[in-house]
């Protein structure tokens, strides 16, 4: 049967019934309910890796109605795996609230969206005012809130309220199901009302999961396990389960042999290399891991070309925004992910936002969690949780990077008349004088908007090298320090493709007795007797371009050798 492949629904009732192509993550049902004793699971993954489509089946799994779902789950591992999974088919009253597009510029506007939901939600459970199943003074709560004149008080308690109201009417306790439970939180933090935000979602979790007694299970999604004192605050029962644990790994997102039957079903399996260097990379509790988004959008489309898919779909603005204000202090490891490499760090499943401008730690694991880099456990103690060593996926992701350092050199340049296309000419046709103008222009930048006694020069010259790599690749591999002829050339630029123009660059500082002039000469001379464009040659990069650069505080010489 030819493949049908779903893009964008997140229904699981409407998959199933379409018969569009699914691959089975029914096992995350087993896995919820076989923590025996948890409450409240926390389940954060990376933005489209198919949250959303799970805790729609969760829904048509555990909720209790009078039409028979079991066609939906035939043939599935949860309706394989038994009576002891099977008895929770369809029992308990569920309340299911998405908090996606609550996100937005204003307090105000936000919590205005918020309230929507929670209205929506009761108005789901409308029946509850007809059957004469509440009492006249929760009538009147609930009519309010329908008629959206609730105070802000009886909003905050609306989980519990709703929970009680269900199990009072079904004998059974609830299921709550809490989507994206951490988008109004990541708009508070961006636009400067974190602590407002906060608050509402603290009195709302808080209030509906903590010590609710009528609470038989919830699941919640998002990105990030925001850090416990300000969100989870007193939460005692929630068990987070982060990608870095191994619980839940296969849950969400593609495995090998997920994707190696997708491809063969496709006809496409002779991509598979090229599939994996795009798309893969990913590591969920030690399981390699696919973006599910990505594979499903190549195989939907008809010239099978390999593209961002998941960047086209993913907000990334608070990523990009964080990588360009970290980009000088951070500018060494920044460097050595951009050149393919991994930094080891440690990391921590909760993510303090506020700590996000601050401490690099934390930007480390914001980048880990929502999907831009990825963890591979590292050596560590035997019993103690390890380092990780973090590296960029995949070449989509890498793209990220890329273009975040393309946008941030053309602000550094573009005030002082450069641009990053005059910059990427310059250094592939050989031209010094253009070379010279546009480094001129970005250490003119660079060097207003920092204290000089702060920043070492240097520093200056290392992060410059990381503004290149966005400015030339994919089209040209950078990379800095790196071993060719008898020594280690300051920045080497090789074309990944033979007979195209390759770059060696030498950086120098004349200092107080050494002349700009001997500096640029001796640079140069330094490039011939080290034989630093051999590397070059021996790719097949035609022509070889050669540049030594001198720095003296603000000004900047560039002179062309052979």
């Amino acid at each position: 049967m030819p493949l049908r492949i779903p893009i964008g629904i997140d229904d699981f009732r409407l998959l199933r019934e379409q018969k569009l192509t699914y691959i089975d993550k029914s096992h995350l049902i087993c896995e919820v309910l076989d923590k025996i004793g948890t409450e409240v699971l926390l389940l954060p993954r990376p933005r489209r890796f198919g949250k959303s489509l799970n805790l729609s089946m969760l829904r048509c799994f555990f909720e209790k109605r009078e039409e028979d779902l079991a066609p939906l789950f035939e043939r599935l591992g949860v309706w394989q795996a038994g009576d002891p999974y099977r008895e929770h088919f369809q029992r308990y009253p569920v309340i299911h609230l998405s908090l996606k597009d609550t996100k937005s510029n204003r307090f105000e506007d936000c919590w205005e969206a918020i309230r929507n939901k929670i209205r929506a939600l009761f108005d789901e459970h409308r029946e509850l005012l007809a059957g004469g199943h509440l009492s006249e003074y929760e009538s009147r709560d609930y009519e309010a809130i329908l008629a959206g004149t609730a105070s802000r008080a009886l909003y905050e308690r609306s989980l519990l309220d709703l929970s009680r109201h269900l199990h009072h009417r079904h004998g059974e306790r609830v299921v709550i199901l809490i989507d994206e439970y951490d988008e109004p939180i990541h708009g508070g933090y961006a636009n400067g009302y974190a602590s407002e935000i906060v608050g509402v979602c603290r009195n709302l979790l808080g209030a509906g999961l903590k010590g609710n007694p009528h609470l038989f299970k919830a699941v919640l999604t998002g990105i990030l396990r925001v850090a416990r004192e300000s969100i989870f605050s007193g939460l005692n029962n929630v068990a987070a389960y982060s990608l870095l644990r191994t619980e839940f790994s296969s849950c969400f997102g593609f495995t090998e042999p997920e994707v190696r039957a997708l491809l063969e079903g496709a006809g496409a399996l002779d991509r598979l290399e090229a599939v994996r260097s795009w798309y893969n990379g990913y590591v969920f509790g030690g399981r390699v891991v696919y973006n599910p988004w990505s594979i499903l959008s190549f195989l939907a489309s008809e010239d099978r070309l390999l593209r961002a898919h998941w960047l086209a779909t993913s907000s990334n603005d608070l990523v990009r925004d964080l990588l360009q204000r970290h980009a000088l202090t951070l500018e060494e490891s920044l460097r050595t992910l951009m050149e393919g490499g991994f930094i080891e760090r440690r990391l921590d499943e909760s993510v303090a936002l506020d700590d996000l401008g601050d401490h690099e730690d934390a930007l480390f694991s914001l980048l880990v969690f929502s999907g831009y880099l990825k963890a591979e456990e590292g050596a560590g103690v035997p019993g103690e949780v390890p380092p990780y060593r973090l590296s960029i996926p995949n070449r989509e992701v890498q793209e990220v990077y890329t273009s975040t350092f393309r946008w941030w050199m053309e602000a550094r340049l573009k005030g002082h008349g450069g641009s990053s296309e005059k910059l990427r000419r310059a250094v592939l046709s050989g031209d010094a004088a253009a070379l010279e103008q546009q480094i001129q222009a970005f250490v003119t930048d660079m060097l207003s908007v920092h204290d000089t006694a702060r920043v070492d020069p240097e520093q200056i010259y290392h992060v410059f090298v990381v503004g290149l790599l966005g400015v030339l690749q994919p089209e040209h591999r950078v990379r800095s320090n790196r071993e060719s002829g008898e020594g280690r050339p300051d920045v080497l630029i090789s074309p990944r493709q033979p007979g195209r123009p390759g770059v060696v660059l030498e950086f120098k500082v004349a200092r107080s007795r050494k002349t700009p002039k001997r500096a640029l000469t001796e640079a140069l001379a330094q490039i011939r007797k080290k034989g630093y464009a051999a590397e070059l040659h021996a790719a097949g990069a035609s022509p070889v371009h050669v540049f030594a650069v001198v720095f003296d505080g603000k000004r900047v010489w560039v002179r062309a050798g052979a």
